[in-house]
């Protein structure tokens, strides 16, 4: 833990580095990762706008600050949207579920 931050910081993002308030990570960090997750547990949907708005955010604060370092699109897209699409169960479509549909309707 960052021990120049107060202990009751959340893991938050500062604006325009994109960088954790707490821990000093890229942000979403771990811990970020971890509380949004269960902050929008409920509404997995909520949670893919919230981090595109971020996405967003980020990629013009950071082109503002220093357009050659912004990195790739690609990687940018996998640090705000790529690890909830791999850790919500709730976007997963089952192969067989698919499978099945279509055997049905034929």
């Amino acid at each position: 833990a960052n021990r120049l931050a107060p202990t009751g910081v959340e893991h938050l993002p500062m604006r325009p580095l994109w960088l954790c308030r707490r821990c000093g990570q890229p942000w979403p960090c771990g811990g970020a990762k971890l509380a949004l997750l269960a902050e929008y547990r409920e509404v997995p949907v909520s949670l893919f706008l919230y981090l595109a708005s971020c996405l967003h955010d980020a990629i013009d604060d950071l082109h503002r600050l220093n357009p050659s370092v912004t990195g790739s699109a690609a990687d940018m897209f996998d640090r705000f949207l790529g690890w909830p699409a791999r850790d919500t169960h709730a976007y997963r479509v089952s192969t067989t579920g698919a499978a099945s549909i279509e055997e049905a309707s034929s």
